[in-house]
């Protein structure tokens, strides 16, 4: 009778603690919810089925035809790009006058669940390239009229766009601009541990880490997480942004994902899931426009793999920016802080807004108007 006593107390803590756990994590989410107007949610449906949201900020005057396509990373979400200004991509560039097209790919935010008979875990990064991708790019077209789009991407962002500019669709891309995108995955003992826990928790199906992360959200700032420095240099990122994104931009990973970049990792490969398509070496064949960033700091994506990303490329318009103190900027960036360091919205946006410009078509003044 003790026993089974003691085996009721214990099932009641679990309880109670796993329901302090959800309320918790849900005021922390509403507290620090971006106070933000929302974006407009399309939904669009790709070529095997599944359902995209892609959330569409207008620009106030549009000036320009090609819309601009901003693609989050891995364990991320839309907020990568369409956060609370300053820190934010979306508003910044809209006010330039793009149309901007933040997506969330499948298994992600609003793009989670899956067709019917289908895991909302069963697919790979493939699947982004070959299918999410270029639903993103005809939505777009669609939605503004133009021939072509620019894509920007953070991260595996950036590497979706290597693998969709290297398809059929790829004509259609106005240029490709990367921000701490590797392509080179020559990794240390450190790294590869990492991965092959993340394959482990992520079992059966996926590592739902963005739980954790909104439950310390409310602490950073106060204390430094382990690890912490992968992701980002938190000396360059306010207190309460670390806190925001924490609450918000945190997104579950795939465990086929996952089992992707564990190969990538053990064989220094960025390659489909089968290992029949190398898209680093597609990179040389690439003539679209490209615009390759870095940070100097970045633990992920350093400055050495993004340098000899870009020697890879042969385009006759491509250029290479790397953030740091040794290129006059205020601090050293690591991989998050390209978007959301203290000094991003006034050294790295104007950065990639001044290239935009460049490159666009620029509508006839008759032609520029508010969105009706």
């Amino acid at each position: 009778m003790d026993a089974w006593r003691w085996g009721v107390w214990v099932l009641v803590a679990v309880l109670a603690l796993v329901l302090w756990n959800v309320i918790w994590v849900a005021a922390v989410r509403r507290w620090y919810r971006l106070r933000t107007e929302l974006p407009q949610a399309l939904r669009v449906r790709c070529d095997d089925g599944w359902e995209l949201t892609v959330h569409v900020r207008r620009a106030p005057v549009r000036r320009f035809e090609e819309p601009v396509l901003l693609c989050h990373g891995l364990a991320a979400n839309r907020f990568t790009f369409d956060f609370e200004p300053p820190y934010s991509v979306a508003h910044y560039l809209a006010d330039a006058g793009f149309d901007c097209f933040s997506v969330e790919w499948r298994g992600t935010g609003h793009s989670r669940l899956p067709p019917r008979g289908r895991r909302y875990t069963d697919f790979t990064i493939d699947d982004h390239i070959l299918h999410d991708g270029p639903a993103l790019l005809e939505l777009a077209l669609k939605e503004t009229g133009a021939k072509r789009a620019f894509w920007l991407g953070h991260s595996l962002g950036g590497l979706v766009g290597y693998g969709v500019a290297q398809g059929p669709e790829g004509p259609k891309l106005a240029g490709l601009l990367t921000l701490g995108a590797p392509v080179h995955f020559k990794s240390g003992p450190l790294m590869r541990a990492l991965i092959s826990l993340g394959v482990r928790a992520a079992w059966p199906a996926r590592f739902r880490h963005e739980w954790m992360s909104a439950s310390l959200a409310p602490f950073l700032g106060y204390v430094t997480l382990p690890l912490s420095d992968l992701m980002v240099n938190p000396e360059h990122i306010p207190p309460r942004i670390q806190r925001q994104v924490y609450a918000n931009m945190m997104s579950s990973m795939s465990r086929k994902v996952l089992l992707q970049f564990q190969d990538w990792i053990e064989h220094d490969a960025f390659r489909s899931f089968d290992r029949a398509t190398d898209w680093r070496a597609g990179i040389s064949r690439l003539q679209l426009p490209l615009l390759v960033m870095g940070g100097s700091s970045d633990r992920l994506a350093t400055a050495q793999n993004v340098e000899s990303q870009f020697a890879l490329a042969t385009a006759p318009d491509r250029a290479l920016h790397i953030f740091g103190r040794d290129h006059g900027d205020k601090m050293d960036y690591g991989h998050g802080d390209l978007i959301f360091g203290a000094g991003a919205p006034q050294e790295v946006y104007p950065l990639i807004r001044e290239w935009l410009e460049r490159h666009a078509t620029r509508l006839p003044s008759e032609d520029v108007q508010p969105p009706a």
